[in-house]
């Protein structure tokens, strides 16, 4: 009769490991889709904005025909952007994608009537409006990369996360650049 009762609770307990595992494993799946899922809706904004680079290109080339080293550098910022196979390749390239634009706007200063031009407004404030986006959706992509990370590196899931090929993503970070005081000169 003992042998059955202790049959049984080793059943019981095999079973208790099994189903934990599998809604650990389950979770992780859903965690690790949430990150695909917000990356997406980055690439969704970049695209938006790789869409708008050639018109606001366009537009500048007429009034700032001697700026062509910064027009390149837009133009070859968005390649390289859009050759990016990775989300790592893709973060760097976005980045350096924002400095060559900057500097593009920045032009629009030296040229007054580009900057009174309607259809550069009209593309300026297209730009703004889904560089705000690209930046809540970069949030919301690090929030899932935290949600994700915790639950992978957190005990007792991380005992099999590791197992079970569940690898870190990376943050969506600021460069450098990014990150250094503006520097304003009236």
């Amino acid at each position: 009769m003992n042998g059955y009762i202790i049959l049984g609770v080793v059943i019981l307990i095999i079973i208790i490991l099994v189903a934990w595992i599998i809604i650990t494993y389950n979770n992780l799946v859903q965690l690790r889709n949430k990150v695909k899922d917000q990356w997406s809706q980055v690439d969704v904004q970049l695209k938006k904005r790789f869409d708008l680079i050639p018109n606001i290109v366009e537009t500048v080339k007429g009034y700032a025909k001697h700026e062509n080293d910064t027009l390149t550098a837009v133009v070859e910022a968005r390649n390289t952007a859009l050759g990016a196979k990775t989300p790592g390749d893709e973060m760097n390239a976005d980045n350096q994608l924002s400095a060559a634009l900057n500097k593009l706007i920045a032009l629009s200063e030296a040229y007054p009537e580009l900057k009174a031009d309607s259809n550069f407004k009209n593309l300026q404030e297209n730009l703004k409006e889904v560089e705000d986006k690209i930046s809540f959706a970069r949030q919301f992509y690090n929030d899932s990369v935290l949600k994700y990370k915790n639950a992978i590196e957190m005990f007792p899931t991380v005992l099999i996360a590791g197992m079970l090929g569940f690898k870190q993503e990376q943050f969506f970070e600021a460069t450098a650049t990014e990150k250094e005081n503006v520097k304003v000169q009236f």
